[in-house]
């Protein structure tokens, strides 16, 4: 098989698997398993859990001061290994990338982008575990997470459609420009960003409890802003807000006349906008379990693969640059 025809399936293959990573990591952080192994990258100076746990065993149960749970150091590290190999096919992708160079179909500063998020997001799961789990470097490391698989999904849409029509500009767009409608739908993209942040430092901080009650949070309709409290109720507000700009961005992709492309992936936006609220409201109500914790992280990577896609159809050329 020639070199160039790995590339896409490559970047299908490292696209699934980080969301793979990315959910893994959602229920390591709800399971509180972050610290089931202490040290970086192996687990109590082993390569697995299981080295760790015979070493626990014959020196009484603890090792390094602390009781080895393997339960716990077995999420961690199969998280670590996928990111492992994620991280490796990103390389093998940016490798072929330079070796097909001539045929553009990855460019140079694309490839070397991914392989900068995966050095920097490996460089944060070390942090994460040595700065004992710290919500900037928590909320970061997730942050990076999705950011690497918007731009490895961004990369499959746009293999996908190489040869494809370009857009035609003069497409109309509620009798406006389709620059606005991009622009919406950036802005959509940027608030989804946003909510993402501020449910990350929900997570990180342990405050999903801040707020037991739905549709009030601790009774109130405006409970301020004080810790757990706070940071639960300011996801909310961020919740109203990102709802409001994805339904304008796909209800004006939906009400134009739009290539089909950008229509089921405006249709996307709406299915997954209202499965994560869906998830939210009943994990608040079902008093947090972590099945649904995870699915409700798991749903927002969703909506977020939703919304690039959304943006990805906007745009008139389908090579990567």
């Amino acid at each position: 098989m020639p070199r160039a025809t790995l590339i896409r399936p490559l970047a299908i293959t490292a696209f699934l698997l980080c969301l793979v990573v990315v959910v893994l990591g959602a229920y390591v952080r709800g399971s509180d398993a972050g610290l089931g192994c202490p040290d970086w990258p192996g687990c109590y100076g082993h390569v697995t859990p299981s080295g760790a746990i015979a070493a626990a065993q014959s020196a009484g149960g603890m090792l390094d001061g602390a009781t080895v749970d393997a339960g716990k150091a077995w999420k961690e590290m199969v998280h670590r290994y996928a990111a492992g190999t994620l991280g490796v096919l990103i390389v093998v992708i940016a490798a072929l990338a330079i070796q097909t160079r001539t045929l553009k179909i990855v460019s140079l500063p694309y490839a070397a982008t991914l392989v900068a998020l995966v050095v920097a997001q490996g460089m944060l799961g070390m942090l994460t575990v040595t700065e004992r789990l710290h919500p900037v470097i928590v909320t970061a490391h997730l942050l990076l997470g999705l950011t690497t698989l918007s731009v490895l999904w961004w990369l499959v849409l746009t293999l996908g459609r190489r040869q494809a029509s370009a857009w035609r500009g003069s497409t109309a767009f509620l009798g406006s420009s389709l620059a606005l409608t991009r622009r919406i739908a950036l802005l959509g993209l940027v608030a989804l960003a946003l909510q993402l942040a501020l449910g990350g430092w929900t997570s990180s901080h342990y405050a999903a409890t801040g707020c037991p009650d739905f549709p009030k949070c601790q009774d109130s309709w405006w409970p301020g802003f004080q810790g757990t409290v706070g940071i639960h109720f300011a996801h909310r507000l961020g919740a109203l807000f990102a709802t409001l700009m994805l339904l304008l961005a796909a209800g004006r992709v939906l009400r134009s006349r739009s290539d089909p492309f950008a229509r089921r992936a405006a249709l996307a936006v709406l299915a997954a906008l209202a499965l994560q609220l869906a998830l939210g409201i009943t994990l608040v109500e079902r008093a947090f379990p972590l099945w649904l914790a995870t699915a409700h992280s798991a749903g927002a990577a969703l909506l977020l693969l939703a919304v690039v896609a959304l943006n990805r159809s906007l745009r008139p050329a389908w090579k990567v640059s």
